[in-house]
């Protein structure tokens, strides 16, 4: 069976909602239910060969609403409470997001709620450990950043190839399978960036519980998330969804795009749409959202609570959207902002947000005026070519000769 024919297979099944070996459609069980449950709830799929029913709409805590550099926890926490209100109780932390402060507003907000109410993930920082102590203390840490007993799902974060030398190096699995048996840790996975070559690798390493791998309209091709999902779904591994969205990038795409989109369905968002392609996925067991606004987050309530798998028409119609967005030129960067600190002081995330929103409306006015309210000292010229960049991105951006690309752009406007 060749790709395309995988992908209209595996989208058929879910459209006819038929239970496959991985995932259900619909969850017979709920194990974790909201006590806050009110109005629409969200679809819900389970985890294989268990009763572990998820929402098919995940929060991710990477983007929490910030006043300054700090996490806005009034605004926070009544999103977290209108999640768990629509049945969005899987949360997704790690050690990094927001600079260490999601760990903890996870610890101060979620705890106010019954603890079998909500899912509670996070991640083991690989990358950050240099001996095999350093990985107990870093567990033990998030364990008391998120004021918790346990993670309901664990993750090794952000695999590549170095870095899963040195999981394996630290024994990292031996480590999680010990806390999983101390009930520390219930179900383990991996985040992962990077060739599908290494995914294979990794996948055949050890029998996970579940993957997280970047799968969108955009990456469907282009960052290769079709083959990613192909190789999981083939080893009867769940996969959890990153990056839906791309950052927020996909809400929106160019004028085309959206005009080709309003014209098949004028009552759909953009948004909507991307979601739906995700979902329609049938070993696709949550997707993860960062959703930093209410209405971002109604909105969202709204797709998943009435989801419909997309039919071979809107497939078509999305494919064209997705074909005229990518004339826009945009430089696929999702604002994770793991490039930063850049040693020389380089707005990189600043700088390609400012370009991209610049090829989607063309505002020459926008966009000059921006890029002149970045500091001089953290302009494009400042960049070194250190490459520094280059070892972070989990995109694969080859950064330098971007922001190149974007000063000439600064040059002709």
């Amino acid at each position: 069976m060749n790709r395309r024919d995988f992908l209209k297979t595996a989208i058929a099944s879910a459209a006819a909602t038929q239970v496959t070996s991985l995932v259900a459609q619909e969850a017979p069980k709920l194990n974790k239910v909201s006590s806050l449950s009110n109005g629409p709830q969200v679809a819900r799929r389970t985890l294989r060969n268990t009763d572990i029913s998820v929402p098919l709409l995940g929060y991710g805590m990477m983007r929490l609403p910030t006043n300054g550099d700090k996490i806005d926890y009034e605004k926070a926490e009544a999103l977290v409470r209108r999640a768990l209100e629509a049945g969005i109780n899987y949360f997704d932390t790690a050690y990094f997001y927001h600079k260490g402060q999601s760990e903890k507003f996870c610890g101060d907000i979620l705890p106010k709620f019954p603890r079998d109410s909500y899912y509670l993930t996070s991640k083991m920082p690989v990358g950050l450990c240099k001996t095999e102590a350093d990985v107990e203390r870093i567990f033990n840490e998030q364990l008391e950043r998120c004021k918790a007993d346990y993670f309901d799902f664990y993750l090794f974060h952000n695999m590549n190839a170095n870095v899963w030398k040195t999981a394996t190096k630290l024994h990292v699995w031996d480590f999680l399978q010990k806390k999983k048996a101390e009930g520390k840790v219930r179900k383990i996975g991996f985040s992962f960036h990077d060739k599908f070559e290494t995914l294979k690798k990794i996948a055949d390493a050890y029998p996970w519980d579940f993957a997280q791998i970047q799968l969108n309209i955009l990456d469907w091709e282009l960052y290769h998330s079709r083959e990613q999902y192909e190789i999981l779904t083939e080893r009867n591994i769940p996969v959890v969804i990153m990056e839906p969205l791309r950052g927020g990038a996909l809400a929106t795409l160019s004028q085309d795009a959206n005009d080709i989109l309003k014209k098949a369905n004028p009552n759909l968002t953009t948004a909507a749409w991307a979601f739906r392609f995700v979902a329609s996925l049938p070993n696709v067991l949550t997707i993860l959202s960062g959703m930093s606004k209410m209405e971002h987050l109604e909105e969202n309530i709204k797709t998943f609570s009435e989801f419909k798998p997309l039919t071979d028409d809107e497939r078509k119609v999305l494919d064209e959207a997705v074909q005229a967005y990518r004339k826009a030129g945009a430089i696929p960067c999702t604002g994770c902002r793991y490039c930063m600190p850049c040693p020389a002081g380089v707005e990189i995330s600043t700088i390609f947000g400012l370009y991209n929103q610049f090829k989607l409306n063309h505002n020459k006015w926008q966009f000059k005026n921006g890029y002149n309210g970045i500091p001089d000292d953290a302009r494009v010229d400042s960049c070194v070519e250190c490459e520094s960049c280059l070892k972070k991105c989990p995109q694969q951006l080859q950064i330098p000769t971007l922001l190149k690309k974007v000063e000439e752009e600064v040059k002709q406007n």
